[in-house]
């Protein structure tokens, strides 16, 4: 672990350029990359991600067609290479933003990420990344976050996404909250994510 060979996709989901989001997907590529990492780094919004789950691509057991979009195809072949995923995005109504996703949604295809014999059987995941790291920014308040909502995000990564592709070791961290947060917390939150992302290397 921590060697060279290690490959990582970071993948950002935040439409807004310059959001807290985006210094925290800045200082965690290159943080790995000092690492001597090789990062597969995706700004989703930016690369205009083609989100939209196609009528062709809602089966669940058979192994996805290859696809015609050049994007896609290459997400798709990236992310079977991954040694670790880092997902970094803010918690918009209980959700990841809509094209993030859609990146679930496309790329952990079946025969991608996970096969499946029968539709109400259990999945093999496929993915090599055993490991991913969730870096996540809210603005509701810890308390409410898990009484009232019951941490969604929680659930959607560590218990419906991630273990069905082959990843057992799911950490988040939340950063809270972001809109009224002053300089010197967001730095250390900065570092707080640097120190997390390295943590994936050990």
């Amino acid at each position: 672990m921590g060697d060279t060979t290690d490959r990582i996709g970071v993948y950002l989901a935040h439409p807004r350029a310059g959001s807290f989001n985006h210094a925290l997907y800045d200082a965690v590529v290159a943080e790995l990359r000092g690492h001597g990492c090789d990062v597969r780094a995706h700004d989703l919004y930016a690369e205009g991600f083609p989100a939209l789950l196609t009528a062709e691509e809602t089966g669940t057991v058979d192994a996805a067609d290859a696809p015609a979009d050049p994007k896609l195809a290459l997400h798709r072949a990236e992310v079977a290479t991954l040694d670790a995923l880092v997902l970094i995005h803010p918690n918009w109504w209980g959700m990841p933003p809509a094209v993030l996703t859609g990146w679930v949604q496309r790329v952990l295809a079946p025969g991608v990420a996970y096969k499946l014999g029968t539709a109400d059987g259990e999945p093999a995941g496929l993915l090599r990344a055993g490991r991913a790291l969730v870096l996540n920014t809210s603005d509701t308040p810890e308390e409410r976050e898990r009484s009232e909502f019951g941490d969604p995000l929680q659930r959607i990564w560590a218990a419906c996404v991630l273990p069905y592709v082959g990843v057992t070791d799911v950490r988040r961290t939340v950063f809270r909250t972001v809109t009224d947060a002053s300089a010197p917390t967001r730095a250390a939150w900065l570092d707080r994510a640097r120190a997390e992302a390295a943590a994936l290397l050990r």
